[in-house]
């Protein structure tokens, strides 16, 4: 094994692990502001990083300022466009209601996260909207990725609060 895919992971065994570890440096730039530190990045069909976004509400005072949001708008941006297909999420917390929303809008064609969110999660705990049959798009969902990695960052910026 290289010094790389010790430091990244196992891109065969785990193909999610390195684009969920720029999540969760994204993530990072979060807590400077005081914001819960949730990092994400839309990866093109390809797997190359189009835009990051992490929390923002309380840097900005916009409510809608999600690292999800945020990095679905700008890779639209990017693109010069409204429609993600092709396109993956990946975040470090599982999406809201307010998120699963735009990633339904916006028709991600999977959406991979690191920690469950048993409070809020809209991918598979608290509901699935992303999901829903009566929806007429529905991504595919990966939970779980570094999710102890993932977990551990909001616990501690929890911890001193």
């Amino acid at each position: 094994m290289t010094e790389e895919a010790t430091l990244t992971g196992d891109p065969v065994r785990d193909p999610w692990e390195t684009p969920m570890r720029l999540a969760l440096a994204e993530a990072g730039h979060a807590a400077l502001s005081g914001d819960v530190p949730v990092g994400a990045v839309v990866l093109d069909p390809d797997g190359v990083p189009l835009s990051f976004g992490h929390n923002e509400r309380e840097l900005t005072g916009d409510p809608t300022a999600h690292a999800e949001v945020l990095a679905i708008r700008r890779a639209a941006e990017h693109l010069g466009g409204w429609r993600l297909s092709g396109c993956t999420l990946v975040v470090t917390l599982e999406p809201c209601t307010m998120c699963a929303g735009a990633i339904t809008q916006s028709r991600l064609d999977r959406v991979i996260y690191g920690a469950r969110d048993e409070k809020a999660g809209a991918a598979g705990s608290l509901w699935d909207v992303v999901r829903d049959r009566r929806l007429n798009h529905r991504p595919e969902v990966v939970q779980g990725v570094l999710e102890p990695e993932c977990a551990k960052l909001l616990t501690d910026f929890f911890r001193t609060r």
